[in-house]
C-alpha cells in the first residue's frame, strides 16, 4: 500500500468516527474551519548578483511557478525563480482571484495534492483566501527551501540558444543587465512567454479546433467592502435573482444577473456571482469583457479601464437592488486582468477532450485534472457552455515536453493541452500539480543528464519521477474509470465531436443519444462539422453547405429521417440530391461501414436518434480528413 493509500484510509476512519458524534464536514467548496496560519512577511527583492549556472530556472511567479521551483529545489537542483512582478501570486494576487475551485476526483475528494495542498494550508484550507496571506504563503515555500533563489522586478528579455537547446537567460532589472546560464528550463508564465521566446510552437485560442478567433471574456474582480453578508443569505434564500448558496465564506449563483442587470458599457456583462468573502472584504468574479487580446499589454489595460467604469455602474445596480449591498464601496481595483486563455503550445502528447470525457489515465501520468470543461462566453450575445463534467483524468508527463525545442517544460494553463480539454485543466490547482512534477522531472533530468524529451519515451525514468512525487504527497496512482457511453457503438464517434467541441453534454454528462433529432439539429451540427473540420481552401464545400444550412433552416422543423440525411450529403457531396441514397454514401466510404452496420438503410423513412446523428457527422470528419 502506498504512502498516499495509507493516508486516504486514515482520513476515512477519522471521517467516519467523527459522523458517529453527529459532526458535519461541508462540501469541498466550503470553507473549512481552520484559520489562515500567521506567515512573517518581507517583500522581495531584484537579484543584485547571479551564479554563472543554476541546475533549473524557472521563469514565472505565477502559483505553478511556485510549485515548480520549490518541487525542484527540494529534489535537489540549484534552483532560480524569475518573477517580472514585485511579488509572487500572479493571478491569484495582482489578478485578486481568490475564489478557489478545487478539482475533485472520483472519490469526491481533490485530486490536487501535494504542494498545492501545503500552499492552502497555510491560507486556511477554505475556498477563499486573504490576498496578503497568499502573499505572504507563496513567499513561505520560497524562503523555506535552501537551494532556490528567488528574483522579482526582473525581465527576461531573451533566450540564449544552441542550436535548438535553451541554455540561458537574459534578464534585465534595476541592478543592470544579466545573462545566466541553466541545465534545465521551466516556463511558469500564463502565456508562455519565456517558451515562444525560445522558438517552441504553438497556437492561439482554439485555432486546433477550427475556431481560431476565438477569445473567451476577460475579468476584472470586483472588490468591495461594507457588505452585509446577512442579507446576501436572504437573498439567496429568497432567489430573487435566481438560486443561489451562500456559506460563512463564499456564495455563487445569483444566475438571473446575466439578464436583469443591464450592463453600460459596451462588450460588458455582468454574470452570476462568484463572490469571497474575507473578513470585510468581498471579491466577485462576475464581470465579463468582451474582445480583448490578453497577448496585448494595450487591449488589456483599456479592458482594465473598461472594468473599472464598469464596476462603478454594477456598484450602484447592486446597492439599489441587492439587498446586502445598500452600503457597499469599491475597496481597489485589481491592477491586472483575469485573462483565461491565449496561447497553447505544442507538446509531445496534445491532451485532447476525449482523454478529459473518458477520464483516461496514462503511463506517464503524473498528475490529475477533474474540474469541469468550462468554455466561457465568447460574446454578450452567448453564455459560454460546459462541455463535460469528468470524474478525473491523467495528465501526461508529455503533455509539458514542447515539440522542436529542448531543455524547457512548460506548465499551467499554456501547457499541452487542447484549446478545449483546457477548458477543465487551466484552473491554478491542477497548474500547481503539473509545476510540481516539471519541478521534479527538471532536476532529475539535470541529475541523470537526459533531456526531456528522451525522459518522456523512458518508463523506467518516468516510473521513477512518479514514485519520487508519490513520496513527496502528489497524487499519482493509477486508476480506471468509466465514462458516458463506454462500449456502445457509437462511443467513438462521441469522442470525435467533442475533441472539436461540436456537441456539448454539461454538468450531467447528458448527450441526450436517445432522443429523435430533427432536420434543423442535423444541418447545425454537419455546418459546424464542415466549418471546424474541412480544410480551409475547400471554399466550395464551405460554399455548398452555407446554402444547403440556409434553405433547411428556411424550412419547417421536423423529425430527421434518414433520407434527409442522404439528400443532404449527396448534394453537399456530389453536387446531385436527385440520386441520393444511404446505400451510395456507403459506397462512396462518406460512411463507415461501423456506422453502416448500426443504421438500417432499407427503411429511408427511419426516424434518426442523437446518437445516429453523431455518428454519420462523426464519419463526416473521418471523410473530410481523407
Amino acid at each position: 500500500m502506498t504512502r498516499r493509500n495509507i493516508l486516504i484510509t486514515g482520513i476515512l476512519c477519522l471521517l467516519l468516527i467523527a459522523s458517529l458524534f453527529g459532526n458535519h464536514f461541508d462540501h469541498i467548496r466550503t470553507s473549512a474551519t481552520t484559520g489562515p496560519q500567521s506567515i512573517p512577511y518581507e517583500k522581495p527583492t531584484a537579484m543584485k548578483q547571479f551564479d554563472e549556472e543554476y541546475d533549473v530556472i524557472v521563469v514565472g511567479g505565477e502559483p505553478e511557478g511556485v510549485a515548480a521551483a520549490v518541487s525542484a529545489a527540494r529534489n535537489g537542483a540549484r534552483t532560480l525563480l524569475i518573477e517580472r512582478r514585485s511579488e509572487l501570486g500572479g493571478l491569484f494576487t495582482f489578478g485578486m482571484m481568490n475564489f478557489l475551485d478545487i478539482p475533485q476526483g472520483a472519490n469526491g475528494q481533490s485530486v490536487s495534492h501535494g504542494i498545492f495542498e501545503e500552499w492552502h494550508h497555510l491560507v486556511g484550507k477554505g475556498s477563499t483566501f486573504h490576498i496578503e496571506t497568499a502573499k505572504a504563503a507563496f513567499q513561505k515555500l520560497v524562503n523555506d527551501e535552501q537551494l532556490l533563489s528567488l528574483t522579482t522586478d526582473t525581465t527576461v528579455t531573451g533566450s540564449i540558444m544552441n542550436g535548438n537547446q535553451i541554455v540561458g537567460v537574459k534578464l534585465q532589472n534595476e541592478n543592470g543587465n544579466f545573462e545566466v546560464r541553466g541545465k534545465s528550463f521551466i516556463d511558469a508564465t500564463q502565456d508562455a512567454d519565456f517558451a515562444v521566446m525560445s522558438k517552441v510552437p504553438y497556437f492561439i485560442g482554439g485555432k486546433d479546433v477550427g475556431v481560431e478567433d476565438k477569445k473567451m471574456a476577460v475579468t476584472l474582480m470586483l472588490h468591495l467592502k461594507n457588505v452585509n453578508w446577512d442579507k446576501v443569505k436572504e437573498t439567496a434564500l429568497v432567489e430573487k435573482f435566481g438560486k443561489a448558496e451562500v456559506t460563512d465564506h463564499a456564495a455563487w449563483g445569483f444566475s438571473n444577473l446575466h439578464y436583469d442587470y443591464k450592463p453600460v458599457e459596451q462588450n460588458t456583462r455582468l454574470r452570476g456571482l462568484n463572490l469571497a468573502k474575507v473578513g470585510d472584504e468581498y471579491y466577485i468574479n462576475a464581470l465579463q469583457i468582451f474582445g480583448i487580446d490578453g497577448l496585448d499589454e494595450n487591449s488589456k489595460q483599456a479592458a482594465i479601464e473598461k472594468g473599472k467604469k464598469e464596476t462603478m455602474h454594477i456598484l450602484q445596480f447592486l446597492q439599489k437592488e441587492f439587498p446586502g449591498f445598500e452600503n457597499a464601496e469599491v475597496a481597489s481595483f485589481p491592477p491586472e486582468l483575469y485573462v483565461r486563455e491565449t496561447r497553447h503550445i505544442w507538446a509531445e502528447y496534445q491532451l485532447p477532450m476525449s482523454d478529459v470525457w473518458t477520464n483516461r489515465d496514462h503511463w506517464d501520468n503524473i498528475g490529475y485534472g477533474a474540474y469541469p470543461v468550462d468554455v466561457q462566453a465568447q460574446t454578450p450575445q452567448d453564455y459560454g457552455f460546459v462541455l463535460a463534467d469528468p470524474k478525473q483524468y491523467a495528465i501526461p508527463f508529455r503533455s509539458l515536453v514542447p515539440k522542436e525545442i529542448d531543455g524547457i517544460l512548460v506548465v499551467g494553463r499554456a501547457a499541452g493541452f487542447s484549446s478545449l480539454a483546457a477548458g477543465s485543466a487551466r484552473i491554478v490547482p491542477t497548474g500547481m500539480v503539473t509545476g510540481q512534477a516539471a519541478g521534479a522531472a527538471a532536476a532529475l533530468a539535470v541529475q541523470q543528464n537526459i533531456t526531456f524529451r528522451d525522459m518522456s519515451k523512458d518508463t523506467k525514468m518516468i516510473e521513477t519521477l512518479r514514485t519520487k512525487l508519490d513520496e513527496q504527497e502528489a497524487f499519482v496512482d493509477h486508476f480506471k474509470s468509466d465514462y458516458p457511453h463506454m462500449g456502445e457503438w457509437f462511443d467513438g464517434s462521441i469522442q470525435q465531436l467533442l475533441n472539436y467541441g461540436l456537441v456539448s453534454a454539461g454538468y450531467s454528462n447528458d448527450l441526450k443519444v436517445e432522443h429523435e433529432a430533427t432536420t434543423h439539429n442535423f444541418v447545425k451540427l454537419l455546418k459546424e462539422t464542415i466549418e471546424r473540420t474541412a480544410p480551409k481552401e475547400n471554399a466550395e464545400l464551405r460554399k455548398k453547405m452555407a446554402t444547403i444550412y440556409q434553405n433547411e433552416m428556411a424550412k419547417e422543423n421536423r423529425l430527421l429521417q434518414l433520407s434527409d440525411v442522404s439528400i443532404v450529403l449527396s448534394a453537399l457531396v456530389n453536387g446531385n440530391a436527385q440520386t441520393a441514397s444511404w446505400q451510395g454514401l456507403i459506397d462512396k466510404g462518406i460512411i463507415g461501414k461501423e456506422v453502416a452496420a448500426n443504421i438500417p438503410g432499407e427503411n429511408e423513412n427511419h426516424h434518426l436518434k442523437f446518437k445516429e446523428l453523431y455518428a454519420i457527422c462523426a464519419d463526416m470528419i473521418v471523410f473530410l480528413k481523407k
